[in-house]
């Protein structure tokens, strides 16, 4: 059945995981790309939505220099955050045999759930020490989030990484990994980028631009916890789960599971965020 499944299959792209070689030690990889790509387009994007007054009503966000110090605790925190995350909620035994793996993050081995916790983290230390509000500065970083997202995923595809679950669709692939059995698997990494990346994003923008959301604190940050925790549950049936930690059963994964606090999370602040605008006359003039 599957060797007449792989004759239907698209050929997987063979992509060199390596960008750009600058001699015979420093190597740039499309996975570190991305992050970079990410980052600097999402503080680019902040940039503008903290300039753009008609966005914020009689509410004043940051300046633009509380801006680009954020941006550096943002970034602790992801790749702490990402990092610890990876080890602790998917895959933990190989670091506890070798601990010297933990450093070892050219290969991958991030986490968004993780990333995302350690991005609160900072962005809490931050505020506290700026006497700015949390719930502003997360509105501005979860618009962003989702073009890192975008770009995240798409490097998972080159890399070959985190494939999808054994199927017959036309457009299914086969993996050139060997945990990935050389059998047509959804390219699910793919999904993810149009949902969690694409989709996701546009919606936030679509809100923050014709809706006035960065006028309800908390509600854009709402809206990206509901929706990311929705797609990713939902492209997590297409995914292939994560058979290294407890939480993985049948069609249920880890991912999954870790998704509900997010998505609880998101309805309460939207919730929380709709009934301030009917509250304070400022916020819902």
């Amino acid at each position: 059945m599957f060797t007449a499944l792989r004759s239907l299959t698209l050929q997987f792209p063979n992509f060199d995981p390596v960008a750009l070689k600058l001699g015979p030690y420093l190597w740039i990889r499309w996975y570190g790309l991305s992050y970079v790509a990410g980052l600097l387009l999402g503080w680019w994007y902040i940039r503008r939505l903290v300039s753009n007054g008609a966005l914020w009503g009689a509410r004043k966000p940051m300046t633009l220099d509380q801006v680009d110090s954020m941006l550096l605790w943002v970034l602790g925190g992801v790749v702490v955050g990402g990092r610890l995350g990876s080890i602790l909620l998917y895959d933990l035994a190989p670091y506890l045999r070798d601990p010297t793996e933990i450093f070892r993050t050219l290969n991958g081995g991030m986490s968004f759930h993780g990333g995302l916790v350690g991005v609160l983290i900072a962005m809490a230390l931050f505020t506290r020490r700026q006497g700015l509000s949390f719930l502003v500065a997360g509105d501005l970083v979860a618009a962003a989030v989702p073009i890192g997202l975008f770009f995240g995923r798409i490097a998972n595809f080159v890399n070959g990484e985190l494939w999808g679950r054994v199927s017959d669709v036309p457009w299914a692939m086969v993996f050139p990994s060997r945990d990935a059995g050389l059998l047509p698997r959804h390219p699910s990494q793919l999904y993810e980028a149009s949902l969690e990346g694409l989709a996701l994003g546009l919606i936030l923008w679509w809100l923050v631009t014709r809706r006035g959301a960065l006028q309800r604190e908390g509600l854009v940050g709402g809206a990206f916890l509901l929706g990311y925790g929705v797609f990713r549950a939902f492209c997590e049936l297409f995914r292939e789960g994560d058979s290294t930690w407890f939480f993985t059963s049948g069609f249920v994964t880890s991912g999954m599971l870790y998704c509900v606090p997010m998505v609880l999370a998101g309805l309460w602040l939207i919730w929380r965020a709709r009934r301030a605008s009917f509250l304070d006359p400022v916020r819902s003039s």
